[in-house]
């Protein structure tokens, strides 16, 4: 099957004009597209360690499509913008930019506060991006990096380990994630905090 009607479980299908900002032609397959990517997260990744942010910066709309941007610009042309079209999951087009400024407000507050322990806040954070869906394709990547960036450059904890020494079965660890994402779904922040942290 193409990469057009390939989707994995727990992932968004991209629509016409989304998939027509693939920038590398070459690609056929899902496994292709998902070696571009993660070279694309990796340099992403290491720009962030080299980089001294305050809380202004994190906690900003500019920031949030910067990250993604830099996450995903050599792979997607429309990277670090927002997405045009709903989906099943998601707010809708018109208030994305709206609910990431209340989020980001309400994550300040947070901080300011201690109104949570610096995990919680960080999975708070992540979890309601998330909800958001901001862009066409990879928030839940996103949303972990910005996690990791605001645990250990705001709230000065170590950066998270997203189940990495939970399971080598292949597709198990993804399975654990999306049933932490569904717990929070359902109010219950624990299991996505401590599978952040395994």
């Amino acid at each position: 099957m193409g990469l057009k009607g390939e989707v994995i479980y727990g992932q968004m299908p991209l629509t016409g004009d989304e998939y027509e900002g693939l920038k590398i032609a070459s690609v056929s397959t899902r496994g292709e597209l998902d070696e571009f990517e993660q070279k694309n997260i990796e340099t992403a990744v290491g720009w962030s360690l080299h980089q001294k942010f305050t809380e202004e910066r994190v906690l900003s709309l500019e920031f949030v499509q910067e990250l993604h941007r830099r996450m995903f610009s050599e792979v997607w042309t429309w990277a670090g913008s927002f997405r045009t079209t709903n989906k099943n999951f998601g707010v809708d087009k018109y208030y994305i930019a709206q609910e990431l400024k209340a989020l980001i407000d309400d994550c300040q507050f947070w901080v300011s506060n201690e109104s949570y322990p610096p995990d919680e806040i960080a999975i708070r954070f992540k979890h309601r991006m998330v909800k958001i869906h901001p862009f066409p394709k990879g928030n839940g990547r996103h949303s972990r990096l910005c996690a990791d960036i605001l645990v250990s450059q705001v709230l000065n904890q170590p950066v998270f380990t997203w189940g990495r020494f939970k399971s080598t079965q292949p597709g198990e660890q993804r399975k654990m994630y999306l049933n932490a994402i569904y717990a929070a779904d359902a109010g219950d922040l624990k299991p996505l905090t401590e599978f952040a942290r395994s």
